[in-house]
């Protein structure tokens, strides 16, 4: 049987989960009277509910074309650049990729960036035009703008002469050429059996066994699973087999308890597999990821994939409020110490250290995005955290100059909300590179911008743009430190005392500004409860009943209406958090509160500054 292994990479949103779940469908892996879900390659509860893919998964499909019965693994890749530690490694399992490209976007920052991956790693892309259903679809356009990008990025000739295809994902049709209408993806199957090469590794079939494992996953009866493509052999359950890391020490040695091949959604034990397929193999314990498992008589691991570094670190620490561990069970630092390694070892593109506190880690990722997705799954566990706002992982250059991490920064914004982007990222030190009409009555804007700019800019540019802006950012590269850029521009309110917010008290702070709480919530010294109109910090009492005596008042009493508090969500409250400030986070609230509750000692704190 002829065998294909396909990763399809794109920018967020541009129809990849949708156009996976549709080549499911058509090539009969789902019975008659089986249910099918929507985005079914989509399966944790957080890429359900942000509509996102956080995770790349491996699926495989038959394919009954022009070229006979064909195997087709594919692999579902995120599109944000947070989860790009996922896609560098995965492209190195796979033959081919299918460059999908949204016929009304067109070419976006993301799609350079994973584009930039496959081509660096000597894929020859397919390029699929999807959504050419939509009203303002410009395929022609997108085609040499990807065209244009490919040769940007330094594609080789054999590159450049990549076939294209224009499809709808969510209607399922394919076709080469949009005067011939098509009614299913047969054309898209039949264009990656053909242009896409077999397995080179199916010709090693012989040697000695040996796979990288790229992912890693943990199950109830199988324990550690780990996912790669056999690169040598064979393996058959119950075969003794070694981990060699990187350098080629022994990590330990074992036996294959089970051997996984991906068959439709599901993977189903196998009794071998052959060089070339992609499959999980149970059995070890000790070997994660950028490991090598093999036989015996291997001496050398295989070459595993760099990783790029990571650029925005946090502080998660054990949460010290006066309301700690009323909510949370696993409260203690051993406990969030062992949470944070195990996410390590699993993502290779977040990195954990210990600080000189003991209780306090240093967690580094690839953007916010990424380490508010770490923390909403600790809390879902039952974790209670203290996070500090998000700084930038700074380099040192070759001079002993300091460097920060630069992002190309591509923004879709109606035209009369322009001079307001540009004016604000301009101040925060960002730089514009080209402006030009997209369509729809909309301006696309590119800049280069400093990572720290972009920390907490996302809630104020939905404000400034009405909710119609669309931001994409995407990491490029270090450049010299650019000095100072103006944080947050409002103050907040602080509460002075522990104890239950009053509605009265909360009615008369409604002048001073917007609340993040409402009435009858818990409260404690040092908790911030709202946003200051003016630039400083204000400590308040929150907590003030009205006073009830038997003097008339003149009017009729008012009644308390209180407007609505703002609640921020987790990433909104970590983007507008200052240095001085923390997010408590536990599995029913989320809380902003000042490093130091006390009052005065916080006053002593900016007099020694």
């Amino acid at each position: 049987m002829n065998l294909r292994n396909v990763a399809i990479i794109a920018h967020v949103d541009h129809g990849k989960t949708t156009l996976v779940d549709q080549l499911l469908a058509q090539s009969g892996v789902f019975r008659a009277n089986e249910a099918t879900t929507e985005r079914a390659m989509d399966s944790n509860d957080q890429e359900r509910e942000r509509g996102i893919t956080i995770l790349a998964k491996c699926t495989s499909v038959l394919w009954n074309g022009k070229a006979g019965e064909t195997r087709i693994n594919i692999i579902d890749t995120p599109g944000h650049a947070d989860f790009g530690g996922e896609v560098e490694r995965i492209l190195g399992m796979v033959d081919g990729c299918v460059l999908l490209v949204d016929a009304e976007e067109g070419v976006m920052p993301q799609t350079k960036f994973v584009l930039t991956k496959a081509l660096k790693m000597g894929l020859r892309p397919i390029l699929c035009i999807n959504k050419v259903d939509r009203a303002h679809a410009d395929p022609d356009k997108v085609h040499n703008a990807a065209f244009d990008l490919f040769a940007a990025i330094g594609a080789t000739d054999e590159q450049l002469d990549f076939p294209h295809i224009y499809a709808s994902g969510r209607a399922g049709w394919a076709t080469l050429d949009l005067n011939q209408p098509s009614d299913n993806l047969g054309p898209l199957f039949d264009l990656i059996v053909d242009h896409v090469p077999a397995p080179k590794q199916v010709e090693a079939a012989e040697k000695p066994f040996q796979i990288l494992n790229v992912l890693i996953e943990s199950d109830p009866f199988l324990g550690r699973l780990l996912t790669g493509r056999i690169e040598s052999g064979k393996a058959v359950p119950g075969m003794a087999i070694k981990a060699l890391s990187r350098d080629g020490k022994i990590l330990e040695q074992g036996r294959i308890t089970k051997v996984l091949a991906f068959r439709g959604l599901k993977r189903q034990p196998v009794d071998s597999a052959e060089a070339g397929d992609i499959v999980a193999i149970a059995g070890m314990s000790k070997a994660t990821v950028a490991d090598t498992l093999c036989a015996l008589e291997v001496t050398d691991a295989l070459p595993a994939q760099p990783i790029d570094p990571p650029t925005i670190s946090m502080t998660v620490s054990v949460n010290d409020s006066p309301l700690a561990g009323r909510e949370g069970d696993k409260v203690q630092s051993r406990v969030i110490r062992d949470r944070l390694l195990k996410e390590a070892e699993a993502n290779v593109a977040i990195r954990v250290t210990e600080t000189g506190g003991k209780d306090a880690f240093e967690v580094a990722g690839r953007g916010e995005l990424q380490l508010g997705v770490l923390i909403e799954n600790m809390r879902r566990e039952g974790f209670e955290l203290s996070i500090s706002r998000p700084r930038v992982v700074y380099q040192t250059g070759e001079n002993g100059e300091r460097l920060e991490p630069i992002e190309d920064v591509v923004i879709d914004v109606d035209d009369e909300y322009t001079g307001v982007v540009i004016e604000k990222l301009s101040a925060r030190k960002a730089e514009l590179k080209d402006m030009g009409p997209s369509g729809a009555g909309k301006t696309r804007l590119t800049l280069k911008s400093p990572s720290r700019s972009l920390i907490g800019y996302q809630g104020e540019f939905l404000t400034d743009t009405r909710g119609s802006g669309v931001l994409n950012r995407v990491f490029s590269h270090y450049e010299p430190h650019k000095g100072a850029i103006e944080g947050r521009l409002k103050g907040v309110l602080v509460s002075n005392g522990d104890g239950e917010t009053a509605a009265f008290a909360l009615w008369n702070l409604e002048d001073r500004g917007v609340m993040f709480v409402g009435g009858g919530e818990k409260t404690y010294q040092g908790m911030i409860i709202g946003e200051n109109a003016r630039w400083d910090d204000l400590d308040v009492n929150p907590m003030k009943a009205k006073q009830l005596n038997n003097i008339r008042a003149a009017g009729k009493d008012e009644a308390v209406r209180l407007t609505p508090p703002r609640r921020p969500s987790l990433e909104q409250a970590i983007a507008y958090i200052e240095e001085d400030e923390l997010v408590e986070v536990t599995p029913k609230s989320i809380r902003l509160r000042k490093a130091v509750l006390n009052p005065s000692f916080r006053k002593k704190r900016v007099r020694e500054e």
